[in-house]
């Protein structure tokens, strides 16, 4: 039983830290692409 849990627990972190960077590197492309924007229109 506690295996069973332990694995669930590790499954859900790295779900978590996957999220995170994917997140995380959508964050950067909207700021690069707002960047070029402002770039473009200066």
């Amino acid at each position: 039983m506690a295996k069973k849990i332990f694995t669930a627990l590790l499954l859900t972190g790295s779900l978590m830290v996957a999220a995170c960077n994917t997140v995380e590197g959508a964050g950067r492309d909207v700021q690069s692409a707002g960047q070029a924007v402002e770039d473009a229109a200066d």
